[in-house]
């Protein structure tokens, strides 16, 4: 197959400008032109005009339409990101959070005028303590490791109320990597453990860990391996003889859920991703949301302000004494809160379990059809994602990364790569429920064709993409030393 020359690039919306265009009739300022009688402090006032590009209007619709078609995502692509579950977003969910009486309401409004809106929030706290066995929830948590934060938090607010030091938190080496850097925000100080050689918890070396200056263990379940922890209950009652308590990163719920409940099974505490499990828009820093859920013992630390129910009334409360405080503006992303309520009242009870069960086996069933390809490949059924290892699959100096770029030339965005760090040269595959069989199996045959010109044409893998508008770029220069900034070139 040809390299083919990639599209030209779209030119900036200041190349495109036009002296003297206009896109719209401004109207003339209301206020006086004149230095001597500008309302404006003279040091706050321009010494010269911005340089704003002056483009019609027509123009810009279509600059920025053109842009939005270089975009991969999950609208327009397959987007098998391990960990990170980028499946697709209900429609319907999109509408109803954009409806008038919705996008209207104002944070302050009070809660006499808001009881639709609290209601649903209360409603949504009650089914997710349903889901996971919990007692108690908090919406406010903006993200997945916002959330581990909120929870690392109330565990150490719980420790600190009983009159405890307990600094240490215990993470495996199979789990999420934001968990070590939020116990590090938290104050206090992460400590590894390892994992066996078939990718579980090493509980001996749990055991030897846990002491009395440890005050929570965190578990990824299932962990980035794609693996359940088959000792939970062991190691829950391990965790709380050692007066500590048990954390679970949930953001792999959309494994588990309908299936169990993390709460039945010693958890004491967890945090869920909404923009995963319960299929609400994340990316591009934001919005998202990852609640925070507890037993009854913790649930007077969780943030206020808290929703209640009074005498049939929904209120937010405030006089929570033993409260970490507010960790978000107002009740959190409630935008995203609305359409995961959506999304679970479209599903009911047996949808909800349909989530994890299609998870599993579109996983499964990928982890087989890629058997041949990866001589590493994971011999055991995983839950949600597989995790595979390019070691020894690809031609002569063909690494992951050159496997991931060429994917993106066949119209596949790349699956998360090199993580986790203990798989050498992992590729971590999320196939996700919403994805069709038909799908999953034209990826697979592209797979295959990238793995067998990787040993026939390495070239063409080592120096992927070619048919994106931008080729390869230096990725960590690219993150570290960002120029968004236009400089007109005399």
């Amino acid at each position: 197959m040809p390299i083919e020359t990639p599209p030209p690039l779209e030119p900036l919306i200041f190349e495109l400008s036009v002296a003297g265009r206009r896109g719209l009739p401004w109207p003339k300022p209301d206020i006086a032109e004149a230095e001597n009688e500008s309302p404006l402090p003279a040091a706050l006032r321009r010494r010269t005009p911005p340089e704003w590009p002056e483009v019609a209007e027509p123009q810009v619709v279509r600059h920025f339409t053109r842009l939005s078609q270089l975009n991969f995502s999950v609208d327009t692509h397959f987007y098998p990101l391990g960990s990170c579950t980028m499946k697709h977003n209900p429609k319907a969910a999109d509408r109803v959070v954009l409806l008038p009486d919705f996008i209207g309401l104002h944070p302050l409004r009070p809660h006499t005028l808001s009881q639709g809106i609290l209601e649903i929030l209360h409603d949504t706290e009650r089914w997710l303590c349903a889901i996971c066995g919990m007692d108690a929830f908090t919406l406010q948590p903006s993200a997945g490791a916002q959330g581990e934060l909120t929870g690392v938090l109330i565990a150490r607010t719980y420790h600190e109320s009983r009159g405890q030091n307990r600094p240490v938190v215990l993470i495996p080496d199979s789990a999420h990597g934001t968990n070590p850097a939020s116990v590090a925000v938290a104050g206090l100080t992460a400590v590894t453990i390892a994992s066996t050689p078939d990718g579980h918890v090493d509980v001996d070396v749990l055991k030897s860990k846990l002491g009395p200056d440890v005050a929570l263990v965190m578990l990824t379940i299932p962990n980035t391996l794609g693996l359940f922890e088959p000792r939970l209950r062991e190691i829950a009652k391990m965790v709380h003889d050692a007066g500590a308590l048990l954390y679970m990163d949930g953001a792999n719920l959309n494994a588990l859920v309908g299936l169990l409940r993390p709460g039945d099974l010693g958890v004491d505490l967890l945090h869920i991703n909404l923009h995963k499990t319960f299929s609400t828009p994340h990316g591009g820093g934001g919005p998202g949301a990852g609640p925070v859920g507890v037993k009854a013992f913790l649930s007077e630390f969780l943030p206020t302000p808290r929703v209640v129910k009074e005498d049939g009334v929904y209120r937010r409360r405030m006089d929570f004494p033993k409260s970490i405080g507010k960790i978000h503006g107002f009740m959190g992303n409630v935008g995203i809160v609305l359409r995961a309520y959506c999304y679970l009242r479209l599903l009911g009870e047996e949808g909800i379990r349909h989530v994890s069960e299609n998870a599993i086996l579109a996983a499964n069933y990928l982890r087989v059809k890629l058997a041949p390809l990866f001589p590493k490949m994971p011999k055991k059924p995983c839950m949600h994602e597989v995790v595979v290892s390019g070691e020894g699959a690809f031609g002569p100096g063909v690494h992951t990364l050159d496997v991931a770029k060429r994917l993106l030339d066949e119209g596949f965005h790349a699956p998360t790569i090199y993580f986790p760090l203990i798989v050498p040269e992992a590729l971590m595959i999320e196939p996700t429920e919403t994805e069709t069989k038909e799908t999953l199996d034209l990826f697979c045959k592209t797979l295959e064709s990238i793995v067998e010109e990787s040993r026939t044409s390495p070239e063409k893998v080592t120096s992927a993409p070619h048919r994106t508008p931008i080729r390869r770029v230096d990725e960590v220069k690219a993150a570290r030393e960002p120029d968004l900034r236009f400089k007109r070139i005399p």
